[in-house]
């Protein structure tokens, strides 16, 4: 279900995650991962942007996994392959909070093979960074904050003044399931 919703919210705003992850509002269209040929690799949030000359790959996870430096090295091949002259900037962001050390993973590294990624530990970044955009909203909760429940009333008084409907409406919906990760669902329906 978390899978779902940051995928939507990453197709739907990609203008949002691009201002934030990239620094600027880049036009994005969606990338097939059945576009990169060879078996698909079944992931977790795989969210693949593609503008003229730049990919943008995000991959949302809830819980680390030993396999994670593996996969983004296996799709930047696959994506060199196919598209060998876009840069391609490679983000696995993590929702909850975790001790493992594969939170802090930001390499795979085999024998002479060295392949680098970012990471974004949601729960280290600041909360206003969230708020600067529709599509970045449902993530405010999951932010470094001291006061869950006092940012998912913020993130409800802004989502109020958003004047179309539809995108009103799914952003709450978002925020309401995402909010789930770290609230009491009772909290988060008041």
């Amino acid at each position: 279900m978390f899978d779902n919703v940051c995928r939507f919210l990453a197709e739907s705003f990609s203008a949002d995650f691009a201002t934030w992850l990239i620094g600027e509002p880049v036009e994005l269209t969606e990338l097939s991962p059945s576009e990169l040929s060879l078996e698909p690799i079944r992931a977790d949030a795989l969210i693949l942007l593609q503008s003229d000359d730049l990919v943008l790959h995000i991959e949302f996870q809830t819980e680390p996994k030993a396999v994670i430096p593996f996969r983004m090295t296996d799709y930047r091949l696959r994506v060199y392959r196919r598209f060998p002259r876009k840069r391609m900037l490679q983000y696995v962001i993590y929702l909850q909070p975790s001790t493992s050390e594969l939170v802090q993973q930001t390499a795979f590294v085999l024998e002479n093979t060295r392949h680098e990624f970012r990471v974004i530990r949601l729960w280290q970044q600041p909360s206003d960074v969230f708020f600067s955009t529709p599509g970045l909203l449902p993530f405010a909760t999951l932010s470094q904050t001291d006061d869950k429940a006092r940012t998912l009333q913020q993130v409800a008084e802004v989502i109020e003044e958003i004047n179309d409907t539809r995108i009103q409406s799914n952003i709450v919906a978002s925020t309401a399931v995402l909010a789930g990760l770290v609230l009491d669902k009772g909290l988060i329906k008041r």
